[in-house]
């Protein structure tokens, strides 16, 4: 059951191989392993089986199951059964054998298995393998592989088949052609030798000891000589390779005879192939194994081939090595085996090869050979022993070679010579002199540059640090070399030149003194003075102290050099065994705690003085401590290169003086030390100085008097005597002298009793120091301008003042020349340069300024305020320093000027600590912290930081008082926390926060009380680390939300307008964080704020203008919103006070207010309230007397409706917009009506002529500015449509005009209807609402946006008929003549908006229609005449009956207007008579017909009226009278010449007419005439020039019967009263048109047979406008005869002016009676 499990198992996972992902099929074979792992026979089994079942298994996937079996194999053989064996040797021999391919992974895995099986059952494969290796045939190279195989893993198993293996193999040797299977064959016989080697060499445990070498030389003979003398030759390098793998191996295996016989070829033969091949690991493995078997059979050949083989070996280990590969390396170990080997028989010879070679220049000799130098020191010992000398001897000539490689070659062997006692003999302390050598050369020059060779030493293996280990170990690891290095080793510790192998010769030396401690105290104790070489106690103790003053310089020889005074410390002194056994651990256990960049280097060197100090007071003797100061003065020079060490030294020797008894030892030290000292080493100021001041602690009058004596000898006049030495000085570096004896004088004065130095500061220390830093020139004092020593001054003043103030009696002593310094301070402060910072000179001066103001007297106001700024100028405005090497000394440089600068800002706040003494320091401090410069920013931040936290940590309230600047500084603190540096917004965030606990304090809260929202600053400081600017501008919103919180109510307005004045700053991220923070404070504290309302609004304005930020005005807009939202009111009139024309800042405010609808809601509801407060306009006469008076815009509604414009502009008012669009409109739409016209106030106009300041984004002029806000309205509200149709049809420019203004308010009206519908409803209930408004034009704009409306069917479809009906029908009694007038046109518009409600409205209509006829107060008739107009558009519409009773009303009001002067009044008239006909038609009454007959005559003179509109009326007019005459004939005529479009004839109309009218109406004739004589008189020249011609043609045509109804006397009254009106022109014409009418009758009329008196063509001038001749043609008109009874008749007619006698005067002839001519078409 657990079988088949694991077989399934095994077969499931077996399956997965074949995944094409190699990481899975790894995972299967781990998987198989650790199957394996358990059950190692099952899985061996299903990986068979499996093997087995799939035959067709590609190899790769083949082999990794056979990986895996070899694995288990490996680790599981001794589980293995032997069925299971046998079955897994048949399987891998089958698969190693399947194919004939050479060298696969497939095969190679399957011979894996069987060496693994061969392990434990080594017959059975062998037996299995044998038979694939049969006699005469050439085997596969898998099963030569492994026998191969077999013989490395299990060579006890495989040697007893040898012989019968190679019987077999050797024959076939011969067979192998192919050099793949001939390298096969020699990696066989290799493994074969090497087997049988190890199986002779342990014969004891083999299970055959009877085995000898002698049963395989002849075999292995004869392979060697197919191997050698023909296949060594192959031009195939792997097999050249093989072969001689296989030799070396195989000839330990050789007769010794053969071997001696075959060595003259062989050796040669072998050193060839170096030659030939680039890997040389197998050449030289082969022949160290040829050399050691040449050597074990004591071959005398090696003699004759010796130089040979030392040539080609050296050459092989001087050859550069291009890789650091094993097999490189491991070619190189055999090559030195082979110099091991030759050395164990020929040493002598070796040396003489090797030695002179030490000699050579090459580089790659001396080191090859020196390898093998050292090699054959180590491996041949013996063979060395007795050429110790000559080795010794010979080493000398590489000691002095300065190449690095050389050198190193040299120390390794030195270090080898130390192991085997070659330093002991004579000669060897020259070696260890050379390794303490290398030990100190200066660790700047490791490692070395590459060499030409390409090749590079490691710092790790440089020359240094190989001898530094070299020497540590010779001194631990090395017995014999104790007695040789102790005390030998002592004598390096004092030379400078062993400096950088002090710490090596420190280790080694303690090393050795513990251990001869150990072995006794005799042996350890040391007489230092009893050798001659060695270095005194006194040297030894002084050179390991100043070393120890840096003491991680030199790989820490600090600490070494310590643990050697400790365990010398009998040897220097005998009392000081007991005090430094407990010191040294102290000092070596305060350096063990810090690190190179931790410790303090004058803490430290506190510590070595303190330890100095002790000692000399524990010795106690004077004249030890006169010899220890003299050994420190003595080694001062040695140190001149070291000045930290060397000024270390100066103050180690002033403890020593301090410390001595001597009076005139410290004297002379002091005189030897000044007139020793280097002066030009500037470092040497500060070591000579300290010593004097360390000095002057016991010996200060001794030191004092040296200083002032040795300053007036070498500095006041020429040196004599002991300082003679100065009298060739030149002057420069006389002013290094005064430098170092200023210094001394500070350093006296800081480290002297304070109380012993007051009495002198003023008398000696101070003055003395003056007369160095100045000299007098003819009498005047002049300062210096050495740098040096001005620094040399501060800094001495610096520890003088510092000394004052720290005396007890600082408080009582009084300081006169305290100003005196101060300004001295300043001068040299404000002389340093602004771009670098390159010495301490500020840093020192504002110390002294520091300690200075602390005395008495006070500074003067003025004084104060000068040292704040020159301080603040000198520090803070310094240019940064680019990053350098020296980078860490200039910050380090920089940040103790700051604190200087801070200590002393903060002593000048410790004078005044109140609120006012606060801000005046901040004020100074103001610019700096506004500076466009970030580092100045930062600077400036940093010191302000620690100035609050200066006052609040001494702030001291006794009483409450109020903090009443903290706005002022919260608001310029506050906005950096969004600065573009780190550290300033983080430092902005402090002062914010100690600015909050200070006005707790104020508040009377104590000093260590804890608030919990202004704790909570500190947690936001993490979110201003990245420069993300939505997590900085989110982190300052938090802290003005604490802001808010913690502010007094009295100080927020201080607040807000400074970060008011924050919007300008040049860091446009803390602009913005102002701009946060003030709307933050807006929204958090608005409600306090309604009294400030204008002044913010006001200086919000006022910031707009001045800054440019593009962030500032959006968030200006937000703030205003902000504040807009809690006083909306307030809001609006601060801003409606802006001046027009509102600049470009003023409109985006305007436009903010839109952003959330109710606000927007609110602000338009104010903005209409203050449009319609006050009047719209006033009336202004002009300075001319008799000038009519002008209308003047108000000021108030003009800018509210600027501001409106405005906000309509903005996107977001959409929904205010929508929600009072009724109002809007309405109150814009009046707005309009009354700014027709309207000018601007006269500073307004100023301003728009100067055109100066933001230029207005919209038009100021009141009118425009009215229509671009109703503009804008429509746009805003949805009505798009309706504001592009009025730009189509020109309604916007017509609004603006006075004459063209109701027809634009008509286009609006007719827009609205036909593309906002809906909203009409309630813009007309809030339009009826104004039409008693007090302004004619608002009433006239409404009255004419209703009427418009009748004209469209959607007011029928909102159901508003009825309404505007009524509401206009109440205006018809308006006083206004407009109004009146667009009352009628709206009631007449209803027929073309809703014709089917004219007949339900008739009456109403009509009657209204007739009251505008008869309106009496209208003295232009406009009210008639649109009546008129209105009348001809519903009679068509309205009730025949409510007609009928109106009907002859009407026609009788309209007839005067027939011959108005007006022409619209001619065109209405006769166009309305036309459809009253019209109406009539089929049903005219008696009295209308009267009418009708009435208007004849004005009709037809009226079709030659000069206006067209009139004459097509009059046609219109004709045609529809016509019918009620009931006149076929007369409706034929006029339908023949009446028609429209088509010209008239107006003598041929006329004459038809005529003739008609008197052939069926005859009685009509006097009526007819007498109408026409009334048109004799006409004002219009055409219609007079028609009547007569009317007349004649009506007599010419009346019968006989009917001319009495002419009053012939009426009528020649008539002409006569022309003639002398109008003179000889047309009137006598005229004339002549009637004089046969004027006969009696036709029969007896004269007829007119001759022609006229002037022919054809003939032209007059007639009387008429200057220069216009007229063309008359006269001839006998023969009209057209009705019928045989009519005779003929002649007229004598005149062309009419017009387009009529055109053809008339076109040569056609008199005689054209009965011809059918068509007049031409003419234009009507």
């Amino acid at each position: 059951m657990a079988e088949s499990y694991m077989e399934k198992l095994s077969f499931t996972l077996l399956d997965a191989i074949t995944d094409k992902e190699p990481v899975v099929q790894e995972q299967v074979c781990s998987a198989l392993c650790s199957l394996g792992e358990a059950r190692p026979r099952e899985m061996l089994r299903a990986c068979n089986e499996y093997l087995r079942q799939h035959d067709k298994l590609a190899q790769p996937y083949r082999a990794l199951i056979l990986r895996a079996m070899e694995m288990v194999l490996s680790s599981h053989i001794h589980q293995l059964d032997k069925d299971t064996a046998s079955i897994l040797i048949l399987l891998a021999s089958s698969e190693m054998t399947r194919t004939k391919g050479l060298d696969c992974d497939w095969q190679r895995a399957a011979s894996s298995v069987l060496v693994a099986v061969g392990k434990r059952f080594i017959n059975q494969v062998m037996e299995e393998v044998l038979s694939r290796f049969q006699p005469g045939v050439l085997p596969h190279c898998s099963v030569l592989q492994t026998l191969a195989s077999l013989s490395v893993s299990n060579a006890f198993g495989m040697v007893p088949f040898l012989p019968s293996i190679l019987s077999t193999m050797l024959p076939m040797l011969g067979m192998a052609k192919h050099d793949a299977l001939r390298v096969v064959f020699c990696c066989a016989l290799q493994h074969f030798s090497e087997s049988t080697l190890e199986y002779l060499a342990n014969l004891d445990q083999a299970p055959d000891p009877t085995v000898r070498r002698d049963a395989f030389a002849t075999d292995i003979f004869s392979a060697y000589d197919i191997l050698f003398h023909h296949w060594l030759q192959s031009r195939d390098a792997k097999l050249r390779l093989a072969v001689v793998a296989a030799l070396g191996p195989m000839s330990h295996l050789l007769p010794s005879e053969k071997l001696e016989e075959q060595l003259p070829r062989l050796l040669p033969g072998v050193l060839g192939l170096y030659k030939k091949h680039a890997e040389t690991f197998h050449v030289s493995k082969s022949l160290g194994q040829i050399l050691e078997a040449a050597v074990s059979v004591g071959s005398r050949t090696l003699e004759v081939q010796l130089d040979a083989l030392l040539a080609t070996l050296h050459t092989q280990i001087c050859v550069p090595v291009e890789s650091s590969s094993p097999l490189v390396m491991s070619s190189q170990k055999e090559v030195l085996r082979c110099f091991t080997v030759l050395a164990s028989c020929l040493p002598d010879r070796l040396l003489a090869f090797l030695l002179p070679r030490l000699d050579t220049s090459s580089e790659r000799l001396r080191v090859g050979t020196l390898q093998i130098l050292r090699h054959l020191i180590n491996s041949a010992a013996a063979q060395m022993e007795v050429k110790k000398p000559f080795i010794l001897s010979a080493m000398r000539l590489p000691l002095l070679d300065t190449n690095n490689k050389v050198k190193r070659a040299v120390v390794q062997v030195i270090s080898a010579m130390a192991h085997h006692g070659y330093l002991e003999q004579p000669g060897g302390e020259v070696m260890i002199e050379y390794i303490v050598q290398q030990c100190a050369l200066p660790p700047e020059q490791e490692p070395e540059k590459p060499g030409p060779d390409g090749e590079d030493l490691a710092a790790a293996d440089s020359v240094r640090a190989v001898s530094v280990r070299t020497l540590y170990l010779v001194s631990t690891t090395v017995d014999r070399m104790s007695d040789v290095l102790w005390p030998y080793l002592m004598e390096f510790l004092v030379p400078a030149h062993f400096t950088e192998a002090l710490t090596p010769l420190c280790r080694s030396l303690v090393h050795l003194a513990l251990k001869r401690q150990e072995a006794g105290a005799d042996a350890f104790l040391v007489q230092l003075e009893a050798h001659a070489n060695l270095p005194s106690p006194y040297a030894v103790t002084t050179r390991l102290l100043v070393v120890s003053s840096n003491p991680y310089l030199g790989d820490g020889r600090g600490a070494a050099s310590l643990r050697l005074l400790g365990v010398m410390r009998q040897s220097i002194h005998p009392l000081l065994a007991q005090p430094w056994e407990t010191a040294v651990p102290l000092l070596l256990e305060h350096l063990e705690a810090h690190t190179e960049e931790t410790l303090s280097l004058q803490e430290w060197e506190e510590k070595l003085l303190t330890f100095l100090r002790d000692t000399l007071a524990v010795v106690s003797d004077n004249t030890w401590t006169c010899q220890l100061s003299l050994e420190m003065r003595k080694r001062l020079p040695s140190y001149n290169r070291v000045p930290q060490e060397k000024n270390f030294l100066y103050k180690c020797l002033g403890t020593t003086l301090a410390a001595a008894a001597s009076r005139e030892v410290v004297r002379k030290s002091l005189r030897e030390l000044l007139g020793a000292a280097s002066y030009q080493q500037q470092a040497e100021h500060e070591g000579l100085a300290c010593c004097f001041g360390i000095c002057a602690t016991a010996h200060l009058e001794d030191t004092l008097t040296q200083l002032e004596d040795f300053m007036r000898s070498a500095v006041l006049r020429k040196p004599s005597g002991i300082f003679s030495i100065f009298k060739d000085r030149g002057e420069q570096e006389l002013e290094k002298v005064k430098s170092a004896l200023i210094l001394c004088y500070g350093h006296v004065a800081a480290r002297a009793p304070h109380e012993l130095v007051l009495a002198k500061v003023e008398s000696e220390v101070l003055r003395n120091m003056f007369q160095c830093f100045s000299t007098k020139v003819l009498g005047i004092k002049v300062e210096t301008k050495d740098p040096a020593l001005k620094l040399c001054l501060v800094q001495s003043l610096c520890m003088v003042s510092q000394a004052i103030c720290s005396s007890a009696q600082a408080s009582s002593f009084y300081f006169s020349r305290k100003a005196e310094l101060v300004a001295q301070m300043m001068e040299f402060i404000r002389a340093e340069p602004l771009d670098s910072l390159k010495t301490p000179l500020r840093k020192k001066a504002m110390l002294a300024c520091t300690h200075l103001v602390s005395l008495e007297p006070a500074l003067e106001e003025q004084a104060r305020a000068e040292v704040i700024h020159g301080c603040l100028h000198s520090v803070v405005a310094l240019v940064p320093e680019p990053d350098r090497e020296d980078g860490g000394s200039q910050e380090s440089l920089y940040q103790d000027t700051v604190r200087a600068l801070e200590d002393l800002l903060a002593g000048l706040l410790q004078r005044n600590m109140t609120p006012q003494g606060l801000q005046i320091m901040v004020e100074h401090l103001s610019p700096w912290i506004k500076s466009p410069k970030g580092h100045e920013r930062a600077r400036a931040l940093g010191l302000s930081t620690r100035l609050l936290q200066h006052f609040r940590q001494h702030l001291h309230v006794s009483a409450l008082v109020p903090f009443h600047n903290l706005g002022l500084l919260v608001g310029l603190f506050s906005p950096r926390c969004a600065d573009l540096c780190s550290a300033t917004r983080r430092q902005a965030v402090d002062c914010v926060y100690t600015l909050l606990y200070l006005q707790l304090g104020h508040e009377g809260f104590s000093r260590d009380y804890r608030d919990d929202v202004a704790e909570r600053l500190l947690s936001l400081k993490d979110g201003l680390v990245h420069p993300d600017p939505a997590t900085l501008f989110h982190t300052c919103h938090s802290v003005a939300q604490i802001i808010a919180k913690r502010l007094p109510p009295d100080q927020l307005i201080s607040l807000l307008l400074t970060m008011f004045e924050g919007l300008g700053d040049p860091d446009k991220n803390c602009s913005r964080a102002a701009t946060v923070m003030i709307n933050c404070l807006l929204k958090e504290r608005g409600p306090a704020l309604l009294e400030k309302v204008p002044e913010i609004v006001s200086v919000l304005r006022s910031k707009l203008q001045e800054t440019q930020g593009e962030h500032i005005l959006p968030a200006a807009q937000h703030g205003l919103y902000l504040l807009a939202s809690q006083h909306c009111a307030a809001v609006v009139s601060s801003l409606l006070g802006s001046p027009l024309p509102f600049d470009s800042h003023t409109c985006a405010l305007w436009r903010a207010l839109a952003v959330q609808p109710s606000l927007t809601t609110q602000v338009l509801e104010l903005l209409l309230e203050k449009m319609s407060r006050d009047v719209p306009f006033k009336e202004s006469r002009a300075f001319l007397l008799g000038s009519s008076p002008h209308r003047v815009a108000t000021l108030l509604p003009l800018v509210a409706t600027c501001a409106l414009n405005e906000v309509l502009s903005a996107p977001a008012s959409g929904t205010a917009v929508l929600e009072l669009y009724p109002q809007l409109l309405v109150a814009l739409l009046l707005r309009v009506s009354c700014t027709v016209g309207v000018q601007l106030p006269r500073n307004l106009q100023a301003k728009e002529r100067r055109g100066t300041g933001t230029a207005p984004a919209r038009s100021l002029e009141p009118c425009s500015s009215a229509v671009d806000a109703l503009q804008a309205l429509l746009l805003r509200g949805g009505s798009q449509d309706v504001a592009q149709c009025m730009q189509l049809e020109g309604g916007w420019e017509l609004l603006r005009t006075s004459a063209g203004h109701e027809e634009g308010v008509t286009r609006l009206a007719s827009a609205m209807a036909r593309c906002a519908g809906p909203r009409l409803p309630l813009v007309v209930k809030a339009l009826v609402c104004t039409q008693n408004s007090l302004y004619e034009i608002q009433r006239v704009t409404s009255t004419a946006f209703l009427a418009e409306l009748l004209s469209s069917n959607v007011v029928n479809d909102l159901m508003l008929l009825e309404s505007l009906l009524d509401n206009l029908a109440a205006r018809q009694k308006d006083s206004s003549t407009s109004v009146r007038r667009l009352v009628l046109r709206g009631l007449a518009n209803v027929a073309s908006g809703s014709p089917d409600k004219v007949r339900a409205h008739g009456p109403q209509l009509l009657t209204a229609m007739i009251s505008g006829l008869d309106d009496g107060d209208d003295p232009h008739g406009l009210v008639a005449l649109e009546a008129m107009v209105g009348l001809a558009r519903l009679l068509d519409l309205v009730a025949p009956w409510d007609l009928r009773l109106v009907l002859l009303h009407t026609v009788i009001r309209i007839r005067p207007f027939f011959d108005s002067e007006k022409v619209e009044f001619r065109e209405a008239s006769i166009r309305l008579f036309g459809h009253l006909n019209k109406a009539c038609h089929g049903d005219c009454e008696e009295v209308f017909l009267e009418q009708v007959v009435g208007g004849l005559v004005p009709l037809l003179l009226h079709l030659q009226d000069p206006q067209a509109p009139v004459a097509n009326a009059c046609r219109f007019a004709l045609c529809m009278c016509v019918p009620n005459l009931e006149c076929e004939e007369l409706a034929a005529t006029f339908h023949k010449h009446l028609q429209e479009g088509r010209s008239l004839h107006f003598g041929e109309f006329l004459n038809s007419t005529c003739k008609h009218l008197m052939h069926h109406f005859p009685d009509l004739l006097g009526r007819l005439v007498s109408t026409s004589l009334f048109y004799f008189k006409s004002t219009l020249e055409e219609v007079r020039a028609a009547a007569p011609m009317l007349t004649g043609f009506l007599v010419l045509h009346a019968e006989p019967e009917q001319q009495p109804q002419v009053d012939l006397e009426q009528l020649m009254a008539a002409l006569p009263a022309e003639l002398r009106e109008e003179g000889c022109g047309r009137p006598q014409e005229q004339a002549q048109g009637v004089h046969t009418a004027a006969s009696p009758s036709p029969s007896t009329a004269a007829p007119a047979a001759g022609p006229s008196t002037r022919g054809p063509g003939e032209v007059c001038r007639d009387a008429g406008p200057p220069g216009e001749v007229r063309l008359r043609q006269t001839s006998s008109l023969h009209l057209p005869e009705e019928g045989p009874a009519d005779p003929p008749r002649t007229l004598c007619c005149q062309a009419l002016p017009g387009p009529s006698p055109c053809w008339w005067g076109r040569g056609r002839g008199p005689d054209w009676a009965g011809q059918a001519h068509e007049p031409p078409q003419v234009s009507q």
